[in-house]
Formats: structure tokens, sequence, C-alpha cells
């Protein structure tokens, strides 16, 4: 399946320069791997409307289908990327956050700190993922099976889903 994407690195230290971008290097990959047709990588600190604001340019140009975060997930005062989100999003889409957090359980505890989000705009199609290239390679994984049917689905394609 082609589809077109974005990574936003929500990351301070990233954004400053004092960090190299593990997370959204590591997410370019995969999604290349998994069928993009281009992927868009970018830094915000972490900034709610920043990252608002990136999320809507991406999703209101139609230039995307997916958009995947990286980062400010967690509970620290500075991690506020699932309320970015949620400013945004027209629509809830818990079950891929969830099974993102149970399937990480089986790798560490801290799964359960996690409070990312996704969810729909317009046709655009937003998930929130870790901020360690570790943990997003995992979440991929687990999201990366029916990642192809929700693009389809919300691209309008006709899909029978009773098989």
């Amino acid at each position: 399946m082609n589809f077109a994407a974005a990574v936003i690195t929500v990351s301070d230290s990233c954004a400053g320069g004092k960090r190299r971008d593990g997370s959204g290097n590591t997410l370019k990959r995969l999604l290349m791997e998994a069928g993009a047709i281009s992927v868009v990588q970018v830094i915000v600190p972490d900034e709610r409307e920043q990252i608002s604001s990136s999320l809507r340019e991406y999703c209101d140009g139609k230039c995307v289908d997916l958009i995947i975060t990286t980062g400010g997930t967690g509970l620290a005062a500075r991690d506020v990327t699932p309320e970015a989100t949620l400013d945004v999003i027209d629509r809830e889409a818990p079950g891929f956050a969830e099974a993102i957090r149970a399937a990480s359980l089986r790798h560490t505890q801290r799964a359960m700190l996690s409070r990312a989000v996704s969810g729909i705009r317009a046709s655009t199609f937003i998930l929130n993922f870790p901020g360690s290239p570790r943990a997003c390679e995992e979440s991929f994984a687990i999201i990366e099976p029916v990642l192809g049917h929700a693009i389809e689905l919300l691209g309008g394609v006709d899909i029978e889903c009773a098989r």
C-alpha cells in the first residue's frame, strides 16, 4: 500500500540541537519499509501550540495520510503531546494507543506511564509513540499489521470487512 506520512519528533533537546533525533529516523525507516512513498520529518519543542500547529499543517494541507509523533507522552510537566493531539483530532481511535500500551507491558512496566492517544483529523490518522528508538520499533510492530487497512478506510477505499 502506498501512503504519505509525517513524523513529528517532540523534544526540547532535539529541537535545540543538543540531541540527535534517533526516534524520528527510526520511524522514517520503518514507514518507508512499510510502503510509504514519502516521509516528512519535523522536530518541534515540547510546546503544546507548536505541536498542534504542526499536526494541523500536515492534516489540513492534505499532504499526508498518517502522522506519527514521537516523544512527550509521559507524566513529566512538559509532556504535552497527548493534549496537543486531542486539541486537533475530530475523532479518537483509542484501540491503537491501547494496543501499544498493552503489548508494551510485556517489555517494560513503564508502559503504563504512557498517556499516548490516537485519532483522526479529516482523513489523516495520528498516532502518538514513545520517545525512544527501541520503543518506536516495538510500537510500530504492534500497529503495522492493521495500519494499511486503517489508512485505506480513511482514504475512502470501499473494503469488505467480513471475509
